[in-house]
């Protein structure tokens, strides 16, 4: 949670609307399998859809490479945060 709000206090070449998608989802405390169906909305998901087909037809602009790493930091972030949350999901409590 430090380093997704570090990189939402940061001029971003993301919108703040995807920061704020994400940061009002952890701040509605999800419970557990909230946080495992946590997807990023369809604009979103056409974005890098758009970006990752640049990138793979090698058209990709030097700042669309960097608003690609970011979206695939956040990735990482939501990635370690469904993982920690398996042992809510297979036993109902953190073990």
């Amino acid at each position: 949670m430090p380093e997704l709000l570090r990189l939402c206090l940061q001029p971003s070449i993301i919108s703040t609307q995807a920061y704020r998608y994400i940061l009002d989802f952890l701040t509605s405390q999800p419970t557990p399998e909230q946080v495992a169906t946590f997807r990023p909305t369809p604009e979103m998901q056409a974005r890098l859809r758009y970006l990752l087909a640049r990138s793979h037809d090698g058209t990709i602009e030097p700042d669309e490479v960097k608003e690609l790493d970011e979206y695939e930091r956040i990735e990482h972030l939501i990635i370690l945060l469904k993982a920690g949350n398996l042992p809510y999901l297979t036993t109902g409590s953190p073990s």
